[in-house]
């Protein structure tokens, strides 16, 4: 075996706080949910891993362009205790102008090349590093876009129940456009 045949750590455990070692998950959605009903029933709707709540956060931020309410009540639901403030739903309002294509580029497959289509099943990658758990109670994870050159993160605080809620995210930042859109492509 060479040094360049170790293969990435996939691991599904639990985070444990603190531990920041480069952990990487792929949170997998085998069915997107249709309904506010549907997302509080999948699996990871539980918050008990933050590498869950950090890839919800993207799942609700997709459903934005075609539904804005239930996109909201969504990251509502994953903001738990401090629920979206007016500055914050402005904020999303704001980009979503005219890059509705952003939420989807975390999506595995999901490339300027193919405007933005995530392979099936729907498949979010979720990293920590050795920086993440650096303040008590607070997770910042990371996550790849396909139209980054850089990871994007997410801030998840623990609160008293020991769930993992939506404290911060910088997930909707400018990306690549798709190439149907880029008259440079």
């Amino acid at each position: 075996m060479g040094i360049f045949d170790k293969k990435p750590n996939l691991s599904s455990e639990v985070a444990q706080p603190g531990t920041g070692t480069n952990r990487t998950k792929d949170v997998v959605f085998p069915k997107l949910p249709e309904t506010l009903a549907e997302f509080l029933a999948l699996p990871q709707a539980t918050l008990s891993d933050p590498f869950d709540a950090a890839a919800l956060t993207v799942l609700a931020l997709c459903f934005y362009p075609q539904d804005k309410d239930l996109s909201l009540s969504m990251l509502d639901a994953l903001k738990g205790p401090r629920p979206l403030s007016p500055m914050d739903k402005q904020f999303i309002a704001d980009r979503f102008r005219d890059k509705d294509y952003v939420p989807r580029s975390y999506f595995s497959g999901a490339t300027p090349q193919n405007d933005y289509m995530p392979e099936e099943p729907y498949t979010i990658r979720v990293s920590e590093n050795p920086y993440s758990y650096q303040d008590q109670g607070y997770a910042r994870l990371s996550l790849t876009s396909g139209g980054a050159d850089s990871p994007r993160s997410v801030q998840l605080r623990q609160a008293k129940d020991g769930k993992w809620y939506l404290w911060e995210q910088f997930l909707l930042a400018d990306i690549r456009p798709p190439e149907s859109n880029d008259p440079w492509a």
